[in-house]
């Protein structure tokens, strides 16, 4: 399993969630706070690989809903500046393993990349009563008679 240097936000669920589908696959994780993290333009550009710059945004951040922040009118200099100013702007998770860095979390991307299931089946998981693979389902405990 792979050591993963997880860069998210304090008290995002949907962090939380993406953090323990990382630890149910056997990664340890080497959690960062992202709106404090030390990075510069160049540590936060290696994240985004090819990708376009308006794909660099989080699509949900209140700035980019409003249109405050235009994305695609953004140059890469423009966006990266941006993006520092305001972390919440940015893509997340941003995820590094070895030399490799991903912005956003893609599972199908995380799976190619350092693995993204368990050896653990599905149904096993279910026994305990916990799903962390976005079922949303449980085994409900019997009934008392």
């Amino acid at each position: 399993m792979a050591e993963v240097i997880f860069y998210g936000l304090v008290g995002c669920t949907a962090n939380a969630k993406q953090k323990q589908q990382l630890m149910a696959a056997g990664h340890s994780l080497i959690e960062r706070d992202l709106a404090t993290a030390g990075l510069t333009a160049d540590d936060l550009r290696a994240f985004f690989g090819d990708k376009e710059v308006d794909q660099w945004f989080n699509r949900r951040a209140a700035a980019v809903k409003s249109g405050a922040v235009k994305p695609a009118a953004l140059d890469e200099a423009g966006a990266l500046a941006v993006l520092l100013a305001d972390r919440e702007l940015i893509r997340r998770p941003l995820i590094q393993s070895g030399d490799r860095r991903e912005a956003g979390f893609d599972p199908t991307t995380l799976h190619a990349w350092i693995g993204l299931t368990s050896a653990e089946s599905c149904d096993d998981k279910h026994a305990r009563g916990q799903c962390d693979h976005g079922h949303q389902h449980f085994v409900k405990p019997p009934v008392a008679a």
